[in-house]
């Protein structure tokens, strides 16, 4: 519970253009780039490592990409071939100082298990899956608690052990930490998701989807009153 707790409230890097990398080395390293607001602006897939080794070609995209989008941050997974994604980005960074980018290597724990959950699919439909842990990456810079609430805290890496304990007692404590987390913290009427939205005390699943579809049709809350 205490480990949960620290990843979820996390410092978040605010309302910035973050362009994702989740890193891979035989599949290429996905790159997903999202708004201010979280919204996907473009994703593709690079290959500068092994067996293609398309260095100086990946810069390049990564280069048109982020002067295109106006990108601010650089997230990197910390997973397979991070540490030779990192080097990208620092030579990405050293080689195009006007682009004023900043990396950060962020935990990729559940961003696996996001891209394929029932929930990614009915945000991005018609991306590939490999695409959408990209997204997820690059959002949990941005706002950790409202990105990680997705997915299930058990597979947020909360521990090692996490299989020898009861598990209705880790679900139940750890959907308390979630719970206690988002309402400390509190959400965004206008910006927050549906399960983002569902952990907030008194409210369910069906009343959090009718605030967020009301949004979609109206645009955002103005007043209480109208909420």
């Amino acid at each position: 519970a205490r480990n949960l707790k620290d990843l979820l409230l996390a410092a978040p890097a605010g309302p910035k253009t973050v362009l994702g990398l989740d890193p891979g080395i035989r599949t290429g390293c996905k790159v997903a780039v999202v708004d201010r607001t979280g919204k996907l602006l473009g994703a593709t897939t690079i290959y500068p490592h092994e067996p293609r080794n398309d260095w100086r070609g990946s810069l390049n995209t990564l280069a048109k990409i982020c002067a295109e989008f106006k990108v601010e941050l650089i997230a990197i997974g910390n997973g397979t071939a991070s540490r030779e994604t990192d080097k990208l980005a620092q030579e990405l960074i050293k080689k195009h100082p006007e682009l004023k980018l900043t990396k950060i290597v962020v935990s990729e724990a559940g961003a696996s298990v996001y891209s394929a959950s029932e929930l990614a699919a009915k945000e991005f439909p018609d991306l590939d899956v490999s695409l959408r842990g990209a997204v997820s990456i690059a959002r949990r810079l941005q706002d950790p608690l409202a990105e990680l609430v997705k997915i299930d805290p058990k597979s947020i890496g909360v521990g090692q052990y996490q299989h020898d304990v009861s598990q209705s007692k880790l679900a139940r404590n750890l959907d308390a930490v979630v719970e206690d987390c988002v309402n400390a913290v509190g959400v965004d009427v206008n910006t927050a998701s549906v399960p983002l939205l569902t952990r907030i005390s008194g409210l369910n699943g069906s009343l959090a989807s009718n605030i967020v579809s009301y949004r979609d049709c109206h645009g955002a809350f103005r007043s209480r009153d109208e909420l």
